[in-house]
C-alpha cells in the first residue's frame, strides 16, 4: 500500500519521494551520504511536526487510513488467538472482533472493533461501526470471559454505532444499555485501549472497564468533531473549532480522570511503525493485567461505580 500523506505531513512526503528516488537510482553514483542525511532531516522534521499537534490533527491521525487497526495489534503482541462469531439471537457482526487469546503467558479475552483497508473491506467491517448483534456477541463473550476468569481486553476504534433503520428495529439502543448494565458488574478486569476514534455510544458499549488507555493520536467523545459543529454552528467545516470546544484529546482526558494512562506512540503516528506501536501497547497491558490481577472480584463493582462517580460534575440538594 502507498503511504498516504495528511495536509501537515507533506513536508514528509517530499523527503520521501526524495529518498525513493535515491534508492531507485540505478546509476553507478553512490548515494548512501545523501540518504542518511535525507533520513536524519525526516527524523528532525517529524520532531517538530508532531511535538505540536492541534486538537484536530490528532482527529485527524485517529482516522489514519493506514493507522494499525484492532487485528493487527492482536495478531502482533498475542498468540493463538480463536475468534468467536455470532451473538445466538441474529447473526454475527463483522464489525467487531471477538475471542480468546494469550499476551505472553496470560490468558486474555479481546474485544476489538474492526474497519477496513479499503472499500470491500469497509462494507464487509461496516466502517467499525457495531450493529446491536455485535453488541450482543461482545457480552456473550464477555460473559464467556468471566465464566473462565480470564481478563477483557477491548479495542476501541468506531465513528459510532450503526444508526440504520434495520439496527433500530433490532434494539441497538438497548443492546448499548445492557452492555453498560452488564459490563460493569462483571467480576473480572476489564482495560479498553483506545486505538483510534472513540465516538459515542458506539465506543461505550464495550468501554466500561476499570482502566483506561489511550493512545496519543486517538480521540474520546460523545459525539464527533463534525456532529458537534453541524449542531452548534450548522457548519461541520467548523470540525476543528468543535475538537478544542469539546477537549476530546488523551491529554483533555487524562485531567478529566476519563483517561488512566497516554500510550506513547512511534515517532510519526502509530501508522508509520505497526510492530513498535504493537510492542508497547503489549508492555502497558501485560503492566495493568499484572496489577489488576491483585484485585478481588468482589472488588470490581465498587471500583467501578467510584471511577464513575468521579467523571463529571454534579450537585446533591
Amino acid at each position: 500500500m502507498a503511504n498516504y500523506y495528511l495536509d501537515f505531513e507533506n513536508p514528509l512526503k517530499e523527503i520521501d519521494q526524495k529518498i525513493i528516488e535515491l534508492e531507485i537510482d540505478t546509476s553507478s553514483k553512490d548515494h548512501s551520504s545523501e540518504i542518511i542525511a535525507l533520513k536524519s532531516e525526516k527524523e528532525s522534521t517529524q520532531k517538530s511536526i508532531f511535538s505540536g499537534l492541534s486538537r484536530w490533527q490528532r482527529v485527524q491521525l485517529a482516522r489514519h487510513p493506514q493507522r494499525p487497526f484492532s487485528l493487527d495489534y492482536i495478531k502482533n503482541i498475542s498468540s493463538d488467538f480463536i475468534e468467536l462469531h455470532g451473538d445466538r439471537y441474529f447473526g454475527d457482526d463483522n464489525a467487531v472482533i471477538a475471542g480468546i487469546s494469550r499476551i505472553d503467558n496470560v490468558k486474555v479475552v479481546f474485544i476489538g472493533q474492526q474497519k477496513g483497508r479499503n472499500t470491500k473491506d469497509n462494507l464487509f467491517r461496516n466502517f467499525g461501526m457495531m450493529r446491536p448483534e455485535g453488541y450482543r456477541k461482545s457480552l456473550r463473550i464477555m460473559k464467556l470471559a468471566q465464566k473462565f476468569n480470564l481478563p477483557i481486553i477491548t479495542l476501541i476504534d468506531t465513528p459510532g454505532a450503526y444508526p440504520g433503520l434495520g439496527a433500530e428495529e433490532r434494539g441497538q439502543g438497548e443492546a448499548i444499555a445492557r452492555n453498560l448494565l452488564e459490563m460493569s458488574k462483571l467480576t473480572v478486569p476489564i482495560i479498553s485501549v483506545v486505538i483510534g476514534e472513540g465516538a459515542s455510544g458506539g465506543a461505550l458499549g464495550i468501554g466500561i472497564c476499570d482502566r483506561m488507555l489511550m493512545f496519543e493520536n486517538t480521540w474520546y467523545s460523545v459525539i464527533s468533531p463534525e456532529g458537534c459543529a453541524s449542531i452548534l454552528w450548522r457548519d461541520a467545516s467548523k470540525a476543528s473549532d468543535a475538537a478544542d470546544a469539546m477537549k476530546v484529546t488523551p491529554k483533555d482526558l487524562l485531567e478529566m480522570k476519563i483517561c488512566d494512562q497516554i500510550i506513547d506512540e512511534p515517532l510519526g503516528g502509530a501508522h508509520r511503525n505497526f510492530k513498535e506501536a504493537a510492542s508497547i501497547l503489549k508492555d502497558v497491558l501485560l503492566k495493568e493485567l499484572d496489577v489488576l490481577k491483585k484485585s478481588s472480584p468482589t472488588s470490581f463493582l465498587d471500583h467501578r461505580i467510584e471511577r464513575y462517580e468521579k467523571i463529571g460534575v454534579y450537585t446533591e440538594s
